[in-house]
């Protein structure tokens, strides 16, 4: 869609006021379609869009975004710190999901206060100048417990993600509140999101269901304009499948764009690429598809999930590392993508249950940004290049993609080559190798069009450099401030006009030979002095029309040379990762944004483990910057008039060189930080399974009662329905009792339980331990069969069973309702030695107290489960200790001896150096495998950031942040011992371990203060 078709503001607001009118005050479904949105005009005129790119207030932009999921990193003031990392890439846009099943944890009733306050996020993105994308679903997918699909939707008889009535009167509530919000936060009311995502990977239906269900999606489009979002609608089809691109009728959104995730999840084998994986047509693909829009990748590889049993999340970032960013993300510009978002940039944790079955507690990815918040330099520093780079060359915006060649641009055929090509501003040509995997290093040359005719490079002799798993991209006629580069084929990392000079920064890998030339840069007939300020081995020819061609080796040692007003920074990859282009701030409501959204009036930082963010006040320039280790700091380009320098509030001296730059030496101290030994802290116990004591009173527990169920798409096998959701119960452990008389002395149990992969149940008859099912890392479901014997015939017993459940399945499958697959008890018999049935009766059941009617409304709808201690709020900050067992000695480095579930809880005192230094914590269990399989809970000032399978991981580390864990303070620590042997289990160990420091100049973390404990009315 063109730019020129808008409405104004004043029209949007007025179209958006009478569709809510249209549909009641509280954006019911509307009875018929009111819009088909494929030929709907745009309702402002802020965002606009052409077939190359995105306009944001008129100016043409190339969008490199990341994702980031605020409901997993539960510390409002730690925002500012993701965003502000991400900004120091170069990205302006973050995209994100909201989790559906953490607000509305009671059908109707909407809850996004607090923790879940959407607020805090987008005032943090606005103060780091962050556009956003709202991806608030219904259904995202997102490795979230259910997809993001509140458990309770597990009874609706409907299919979900179709136009079943009780399917889409189930979204009402939820799509009218969250998309007020997110339309407040608007780019056209002041805020940051510029886009918002109808539904998620809505992209494939099953036999049985219409697909694509063009009213339904057209439903969930029109529940967002009611909402009153006006910003352009994208859609993430999983595929280029073409599903609700724009011209297809209803369901049609504005803007098409697919994701991408081209080598899997296969972190068993990180090194290894698979055989033709490397997207190729996809610009073909895209002009087919939707021609009138820009190419957009709404979520494209940035890591890899694992599941239970995976090989861990460094192997993940291992296979999708900087080698992975250098050909694929190029591979993408090559075909001219310029809406490009990576999933994910940051990661969070599966904090309370939050997460599906198919992952556990760390969220990390593997990506860029880690769990904790530290950078992975080498994977953040590449995509920092590529993004800078984008940044200060609007001409890729324009080009037209060619096709991918072999021998037409290099004679090497080992090397391919695919033009972006333009009238103006600059030609663009994205080198690989032929077989993308290659581990081998080819020397090539190249024959390039440019202004001055065809020519072959290097000109001055020797040959380029491509290396193993490598990309890069070479530039002709490209336009520098007021200089043109007639070609280079070292990488430009960024270029900054000031007030006396401009400024190039190339690089190249570390040995590699390049060459650049300069279209005469003294705009004059003679040449000027060339000025070597560093280093003297650069070559430097002069052409006939007074062109440089210049060639430098990439090495340690910089280059620096001078031509006239235009200097040239000539470094190795691993030195440019160490440079950083803050951007000045602008003027208005927004300076964050900076002035421009390819400001040149910014200066150029060398140095520190983060850069933040520059302003200047009167004489005043000012550095906000993160250090890990002592370095020098150089700012290249203080703008004149300017003679101070603060770094973190400290004014610092510093020398000048004769470029003008300026080099400081900020005193950089770490402290040498200690955090207590746990095994020394005082530990209460308790038992948390009092519900296998002759002397247990279940009587208020609910019955099972329900006879029939939505849950299953088969009958029910059992009586009466023993699955979790029926009764409200959607997270954590599930814990039923069920009673029969005994007919013989010796009877059979068969029991078929399920609770996602990984889960494990455990059985007691009376006090007496039976038997578990352990769990291994693809079981969600298991059958199992015990002996019950020494059975006194008449007499009355009691069953219980303990069942984990690892989260609710996802439902990305349309038609096979995979979210509704139940938790629980599927199905049971209870054999005589005589083989006769007998019946279970009187089964009663609990999950979390209160089930949807959850107490703990600051935590939310998932964070805790069934087990005796969640139900009565021992995880809850100062627990009552007269509870507990406080002998001296029980802990869980000791344990127990018997099959069951123990609670320990104990007082984390912490004095953290934390108003200066970023200090990541983590809980470190000893993963030995000798131990007796158990499994723990680890709660954390009441909220559970860990969930430990011994006998299956992989996870042992588990990242807290500051703001759950008060680093100043007293905080109360819960670890919960499920021993599924008779032989009871242990602990064998856990630590507290602290990484290094970082002297920071992030905010200040402010506590996430939950509610402590008080006694609960109807614990059970």
């Amino acid at each position: 869609m063109r730019s020129d078709t808008l409405l104004t503001a004043a029209s949007a607001l007025l179209l958006a006021g009478t569709n809510a009118l249209n549909s009641g005050a509280n954006g019911g479904r509307p009875r018929e379609v009111v819009m088909d949105s494929s030929t709907s005009p745009l309702l402002q005129d802020i965002v606009t869009w052409d077939e190359d790119s995105l306009y944001i207030h008129g100016e043409r932009v190339v969008i490199f975004s990341g994702e980031v999921h605020p409901f997993r990193l539960p510390v409002p003031s730690l925002y500012l710190d993701v965003f502000q990392k991400i900004k120091a890439l170069g990205f302006n846009m973050v995209s994100f999901y909201v989790d559906w099943a953490l607000l509305e944890g009671k059908p109707g009733h909407f809850r996004a206060d607090g923790i879940f306050d959407l607020e805090p996020f987008f005032e943090a993105a606005t103060q780091a100048g962050i556009y956003l994308l709202a991806r608030p679903g219904p259904y995202i997918n997102a490795e979230a417990s259910g997809g993001g699909f509140p458990g309770w939707l597990a009874r609706v008889k409907g299919i979900l993600r179709t136009n079943a009535t009780d399917y889409l009167d189930a979204t009402d509530n939820y799509a009218a509140n969250v998309a007020r919000i997110i339309a407040k936060a608007q780019i056209t009311n002041g805020g940051p999101v510029i886009l918002y995502q109808p539904e998620n990977e809505y992209s494939a239906g099953n036999a049985g269901v219409v697909f694509p269900n063009k009213p339904y999606m057209q439903y969930v489009i029109d529940q967002a304009r009611e909402g009153g979002i006006t910003v352009p609608l994208i859609n993430n089809d999983a595929f280029a499948g073409g599903t609700s691109a724009p011209g297809t009728g209803l369901g049609s959104v504005d803007i098409y764009g697919w994701d991408a995730y081209p080598v899997g999840f296969d972190c068993a084998h990180p090194y290894t690429w698979p055989d033709n994986g490397l997207p190729t047509g996809q610009h073909d693909t895209h002009q087919r598809i939707s021609p009138n829009t820009p190419f957009s990748l709404i979520e494209f590889q940035g890591g890899a999930f694992d599941p239970y049993g995976g090989w861990g999340f460094d192997q993940c970032s291992t296979l999708v590392n900087h080698e992975f960013e250098r050909v694929f993300y190029k591979n993408n510009f090559a075909s001219g993508v310029t809406i490009f978002s990576i999933y994910m940039i940051f990661g969070g944790t599966n904090w309370g249950n939050l997460g599906h079955s198919g992952g556990y507690t760390s969220y990390d990815y593997g990506a860029s940004i880690r769990e904790d918040r530290t950078v992975d330099r080498e994977k953040y520093s590449e995509v920092k290049l590529q993004a800078q780079f984008l940044k200060v060359s609007p001409g890729y915006i324009t080009t037209t993609p060619g096709n991918l060649t072999q021998g037409v641009y290099s004679d090497n055929k080992d090397i391919s080559i695919t033009p972006l090509l333009a009238e103006e501003n600059g030609n663009f040509f994205v080198v690989r190798h032929t077989n993308y995997s290659s581990l081998d290093t080819t020397s090539y040359t190249v024959k390039l069009p440019t202004s001055a005719g065809e020519l072959t490079i290097p000109q001055q002799g020797g040959t380029l450099t491509l290396s193993g798993r490598d990309s890069k991209f070479h530039v002709t006629d490209y336009p520098v401030g007021n200089f043109t580069l007639l070609y280079s084929t070292a990488e430009i990392f960024t270029w900054k006009q000031f007030d006396n000079r401009t400024v190039l920064v190339l690089y190249g890998g570390a040995g590699e030979v390049h060459e650049f030339a300069v279209k005469n840069p003294f705009g004059s007939t003679k040449a000027g002095k060339i000025n070597k300020v560093q280093g003297k081995d650069v070559v430097v020819h002069t052409a006939q029309d007074l062109t440089l061609v210049l060639q430098f080796t990439a090495s340690t040692d910089r280059q620096v040379i001078q031509l006239g007003d235009l200097v040239i920074y000539m470094v190795d990859r691993n030195a440019a990762y160490n440079y950083w282009v803050p951007t000045l701030p602008g003027s208005g409501s927004h300076p964050a944004y900076g002035s421009s959204l390819m400001n040149p009036a910014a200066v150029i930082v060398n140095g520190g483990y983060l850069v933040r963010s520059v302003a200047v006040d009167g004489p005043t320039l000012s550095i906000q910057a993160d250090f890990n280790v002592t370095t020098p700091l150089e700012i290249i380009g203080a703008p004149q008039g300017v003679s101070k320098l603060v770094v973190n509030g400290k004014e610092l001296s510093y020398t000048v060189s004769e470029l003008g730059d300026w080099t400081a030496n900020p005193d950089t101290v770490l402290p040498v930080v200690q955090v207590p030994d746990l095994t020394k802290l005082t530990w209460y116990q308790l038992d948390s399974l009092p519900e296998v004591q002759n002397y247990y009173d279940d009587s208020h527990w609910p019955s099972a009662n329900h006879k029939t169920s939505n849950n299953s798409v088969a009958p029910l096998k059992t009586p009466v329905s023993l699955y979790g959701s029926d009764y409200g119960f959607h997270t954590g452990t599930l814990v039923f009792r069920g009673r029969f008389t005994a007919q013989t002395s010796q009877q059979q149990l068969s029991l078929t339980t399920q609770g996602g992969n990984a889960f494990a149940s455990s059985v007691w008859l009376n006090d007496k331990f039976i038997g578990s099912f352990h769990g291994f890392d693809a079981g969600v479901s298991a059958n199992s069969s015990y002996k019950l014997t020494n059975l006194i015939r008449g007499k009355r017993y009691v069953l219980t069973v303990v069942v984990d459940s690892t989260g609710l399945s996802e439902n990305w499958n349309i038609g096979l309702d995979e979210m509704k697959a139940p938790r629980g008890i599927l199905d049971y018999s209870l054999v005589s030695s005589r083989g006769a049935h007998v019946p279970i009766s009187s089964w009663k059941i609990t999950g979390n107290l209160g089930g949807e009617d959850y107490r703990d409304t600051f935590r939310g709808p998932l964070n805790e489960g069934g087990l005796f201690f969640e139900r009565q709020g021992y995880h809850l900050p100062s627990p009552p200790l007269h509870a507990f067992d406080s002998r001296h000695g029980v802990s869980p480095y000791k344990g127990i001896s018997h099959a069951g579930i123990a609670f320990y809880a104990a007082k984390l005192t912490l004095d953290l150096p934390s108003d200066s230094y970023d200090i990541p914590l983590s809980f470190v269990f000893d993963n030995t495998t000798a131990a007796a399989p158990y499994r723990s809970l680890l709660y954390v000032n009441g909220f559970q950031y860990g969930k430990y399978v011994s006998n299956v991981g992989p996870q042992t580390e588990f990242p807290v942040p500051e703001g759950i864990l008060n680093y100043n303070g007293d905080n109360w620590i819960g670890v919960a011992l499920w021993a599924l042997d008779s032989h009871g289990a242990k602990v064998p160990g856990l630590e507290l371990k602290a990484k290094s420091p970082i002297l920071t100049s992030r905010q200040k973390v402010e506590l996430v203060q939950g509610p402590a404990y008080k006694k609960r009315w109807g614990a059970y």
